[in-house]
């Protein structure tokens, strides 16, 4: 089973802000050479929420 791990940082201008990620997801799919299978996204801190929703 092939795998692929990578830590993306981000900061916020404010306390609580939107910020788009699918482009970083993206290209961490592109150099994973992942052709199928799952993306878990996930946020370390617990007061972080992650909403994700992959496009073909």
């Amino acid at each position: 089973m092939k795998s692929y791990r990578k830590e993306l940082w981000f900061e916020a201008p404010t306390r609580r802000s939107f910020t788009n990620i699918t482009p970083q997801v993206g290209q961490c799919l592109r150099e994973s050479g992942v052709r199928e299978g799952l993306c878990l996204v996930n946020a370390m801190h617990i007061t972080t929420c992650v909403a994700f929703q992959a496009f073909p």
